[in-house]
């Protein structure tokens, strides 16, 4: 049995806000960040919705410099 995405009415909380405000990122900053909240909560790989967050935490770590 699959169990329940721990993220996932973060998610939809998302979703619904881009759908009332015309898909204006910039109108739904704190469920967003509520959204980040929540995939902090959780190991790696334990929230689907949240492997975006991962990739981009990945990416900015790939591309940072490394100081010497």
């Amino acid at each position: 049995m699959l169990q329940k995405d721990p993220c996932q009415k973060q998610a939809c909380e998302i979703q619904k806000c881009l759908q009332a405000n015309n898909y204006m990122e910039s109108k739904c900053q704190a469920v967003i960040q509520e959204l980040r909240k929540c995939c902090a909560r959780y190991p790696k790989g334990r929230s689907l919705v949240c492997s975006g967050f991962e990739k981009e935490e990945e990416e900015k770590l790939a591309l940072k410099p490394t100081s010497k």
